[in-house]
């Protein structure tokens, strides 16, 4: 397949996933089944998304113009260890690997395999010659290079594992705001968005708050709020019920609107239904400690990313700041 036809499959692909086809329904509720995280409304949400940003074909004509890949499919192996934190989180890196024409070898996470699965088994159904390009494997062996997301714990795996071969290894990371106080009600609508799209468990969601001295966090709470109904969600509020008892039981401040909870620590990376904040005298000092951490994958404020669209990356929005495209024409 030339780059032309792989555009045109994934056209193809983008009309299936946004249809009403009884078969993709089905997959759906499956994905949903097998993780309870998944509810319908976040399947939803990153298909579209995904159809959006991903599968725009004058998106991904100019997109690929930048790099030098080949034109046909060649020979090498790239072995991709996918994360299951949001449903298809791992579409992304599995799209470089397609339209640069190297075959791949996934390793999907038991939290997120119905759905790339699905999709891998369509692609396949609409051309057979891609059935020795994409294929799954629980152990990754004998690759040219490697793409693996995970945890801070697994990566030093991954790194024993996949060092010696060419190599794209991510961390955990997180998203935070900087705001400034003067934020308009749709704009901390949108930051609600930012928080709380899929439980908060991407690493493009923001946990942790920079806000001015004094700040007035009421207009913010209320509108967390439309985001009350995730108490109906047992997983959900077992997370927020343990948060709340523990700030109860160490005497901690915290603030709730009942259904998330802020509180003030200077870790960026908070637990499910909270939400760290730090006070600022100075901004620049915020701009010298977002720029010197690298555990941060967005920042989401008024010059910054905006407000309401952390969740929803461009095809050149790569992971942890790392150019997946380019590090694949290189291979």
């Amino acid at each position: 397949m030339n780059i032309e036809e792989r555009i045109n499959i994934l056209d193809k692909l983008k009309n299936y996933l946004l249809s009403t086809d009884e078969n993709w329904i089905n997959v759906k509720q499956e994905a949903q089944y097998a993780n309870a995280w998944f509810i319908p409304e976040f399947i939803e949400l990153s298909i579209q998304n995904i159809c959006t940003a991903f599968l725009d074909k004058k998106k991904l004509e100019s997109w690929v113009q930048a790099y030098s890949i080949a034109n046909n499919f060649n020979k090498k192996t790239v072995g991709v260890v996918m994360a299951g934190n949001i449903p298809l989180v791992g579409f992304h890196d599995f799209l470089c690997v397609f339209m640069s024409g190297h075959k791949i070898l996934i390793k999907p996470s038991s939290k997120d395999e119905v759905l790339i699965k699905h999709i891998v088994e369509k692609l396949i159904e609409w051309d057979e010659r891609l059935t020795p390009q994409i294929n799954f494997a629980q152990t990754l062996k004998n690759c040219d290079a490697y793409i693996a997301t995970g945890s801070n714990n697994s990566s030093r795996y991954f790194d024993l594992y996949f060092g010696k071969y060419p190599n794209i290894i991510r961390r955990n990371r997180t998203s935070v705001a900087v705001i400034n106080g003067n934020e308009t009600q749709e704009e901390l609508k949108n930051l609600a968005k930012d928080i709380q799209l899929y439980f908060g468990q991407g690493c493009r969601n923001v946990t942790h708050l920079y806000v001015p001295e004094n700040y007035d966090f009421i207009p913010l709470l209320q509108e967390l709020k439309t985001y009350e109904y995730f108490l109906d969600f047992h997983k959900y509020k077992h997370n927020y019920d343990y948060q709340l008892a523990m700030l109860m039981m160490n005497s901690k401040f915290y603030m709730t609107d009942g259904s998330v909870i802020l509180s003030q620590n200077d870790s960026i990376f908070s637990a499910i239904s909270q939400v760290h904040y730090s006070y600022y005298k100075n901004i620049e000092d915020v701009k010298t400690l977002i720029e010197n951490n690298d555990d941060i994958q967005c920042v989401v404020g008024k010059n910054y990313t905006p407000f309401g669209t952390a969740q929803i990356p461009s095809l050149t929005d790569y992971a942890d700041g790392i150019d997946t495209m380019k590090f694949l024409a290189e291979l």
